[in-house]
C-alpha cells in the first residue's frame, strides 16, 4: 500500500497533511477508548510497542511486490486490531510505517500522510464493523470464519479504495492510470485470501494458550466479551 513517489507531488500533497490529521485524530479516539475500557494507560503503551514491532516487521520481512501505483503487503491490520485492541493497532501501524521511513525507506517519507491515511483510516472503519458484527457477550477467539473475512475484506478494500483515491487525485482519471488502479487492486484482494486463514489460526493459538495470552499484552476483547 506504499503509494509510489511522483503519484502525488507538489502543491497537491498539502492534502495528505489533512486527511492524515484526521488519521491521526480517530488513532487518538481509539487510544483514549483503549486507555478507558482496555486496561489503561501501561498495558496500552506494552500493546503499542508489540504492534509497531510487528507492523515494522509486516513491511520488511514479509514479501512485497510493486504493483501499479503502489505495493502490495500482507499488513494483517485486522489480525492487530483482534488481538491488541484499535488504540494500539492504529499505533503501532502509525510508528511502524514512520520508522521504516526514517530508517530504510526516507525516499517513502514525503508520502508518509498518504500512507498513514491509507492504513488508519480503514481501521478505524473496521473498529467501528466489529461491534456491528460481532456480538457483545462473542468473545474474538470464538469468531467465525465469516467475521474474520467481513473484517479482512473491509480493511484490505479500504486501502484499495484510498490508493485509487490517491492515484486518481494525483494522475487525473486517465486511462494509464484507471489500468494501474485496476493491476493494483486485483493484486491487494489476494490478500483476503490470506489474512481471515491467518487471523483463525492466530485466534485458534490464543484459544489454545489461554493463560499465555491474558494480561495486559493482550486485548482483554481476546477472551471475553464486551
Amino acid at each position: 500500500m506504499h503509494i509510489e513517489p511522483g503519484v502525488v507531488d507538489g502543491a497537491k500533497i498539502a492534502l495528505s497533511y489533512a486527511t492524515a490529521a484526521g488519521g491521526f485524530a480517530m488513532a487518538g479516539k481509539l487510544a483514549r477508548d483503549d486507555v478507558r475500557n482496555n486496561g489503561g494507560v501501561a498495558p496500552l503503551v506494552l500493546r503499542s510497542l508489540i504492534a509497531t514491532a510487528l507492523v515494522f516487521s509486516f513491511f520488511e520481512v514479509f514479501p512485497h511486490h510493486p504493483v501499479g501505483v503502489s505495493e502490495v503487503h500482507l499488513i494483517l491490520g485486522s489480525t492487530l486490531l483482534l488481538l491488541f485492541g484499535a488504540g494500539a493497532a492504529s499505533i503501532g501501524l502509525a510508528a511502524g510505517l514512520l520508522i521504516q521511513g526514517l530508517f530504510f525507506a526516507p525516499f517513502d517519507l514525503p508520502q508518509y500522510g498518504m500512507n498513514v491515511t491509507t492504513l488508519l483510516v480503514p481501521l478505524w472503519g473496521i473498529s467501528l464493523l466489529a461491534k456491528r458484527i460481532v456480538p457483545d457477550a462473542t468473545p474474538y477467539v470464538d469468531l467465525k470464519y465469516s467475521q474474520a473475512l467481513a473484517l479482512s475484506t473491509a480493511y484490505q478494500g479500504g486501502i484499495v479504495a484510498w490508493v485509487a483515491f490517491w492515484a486518481f487525485y494525483g494522475h487525473g482519471f486517465t486511462a494509464e492510470t484507471m489500468t494501474e488502479v485496476a493491476s493494483f487492486g486485483a493484486a491487494y484482494m489476494t490478500v483476503i485470501i490470506v489474512e481471515p486463514l491467518a487471523d483463525l489460526a492466530v485466534l485458534a493459538v490464543a484459544k489454545a494458550l489461554r493463560r499465555q495470552s491474558q494480561g495486559p499484552l493482550f486485548n482483554i476483547r481476546l477472551h471475553q466479551g464486551a
